[in-house]
């Protein structure tokens, strides 16, 4: 019995060991996520001080849960402090990173969030752009179509005072 007990427990320790990093994961997302989602919610200045301390521990421990924790401050929180290029930069190579663990998927979620908001902004710049060409053509053809009213207008006028010329000659002749 005591032969089988510590080879139990070894086993016993060794499975906790492994159990560890995914609890250490999902507690790092489950961080990531209360950290973001409270800069959110927090007043402007708030939230200038949250993405600044999540810029310090990123500068200071580069690693993936604070990569992710920056890049997910950057994605998330409103203009001044949006900044979508960078949150992409930081963010994709963990998104792309295989075995999937819990802080890739976060990743992956707000890396895919990230890059429709960037297609959404160029399909608008590009609507937008031929909104305003389709604009400027309008006011070509409505400019055209004026001046040619204007010609048609001066022809009519010219055409009245010719018939009137001619109808004083032919009373004058008669």
């Amino acid at each position: 019995m005591r032969g089988l007990v510590a080879p139990l427990l070894a086993m016993l320790v060794a499975a906790c060991a492994a159990l560890q990093p995914a609890d250490s994961a999902t507690r790092q997302v489950r961080e990531i996520i209360d950290d973001t989602v409270q800069a959110t919610r927090a007043m402007p200045e708030e939230q200038g001080r949250r993405l600044a301390r999540a810029q310090k521990q990123y500068a200071a421990t580069p690693d993936d849960a604070n990569r992710v924790r920056l890049g997910a401050m950057l994605a998330t929180l409103p203009p001044p402090w949006r900044d979508e290029e960078r949150a992409a930069t930081l963010l994709g190579p963990v998104a792309g990173r295989r075995p999937e663990s819990a802080l890739t998927q976060l990743a992956g979620l707000l890396a895919a969030g990230v890059a429709e908001r960037q297609r959404l902004a160029r399909d608008l710049r590009v609507a937008e752009e031929r909104a305003e060409g389709a604009a400027r053509r309008e006011e070509s053809a409505t400019e055209r179509a004026n001046t040619l009213q204007q010609q048609l207008e001066a022809l009519k006028s010219i055409e009245r005072d010719v018939l009137e010329r001619e109808e004083r000659r032919r009373t004058l002749k008669r």
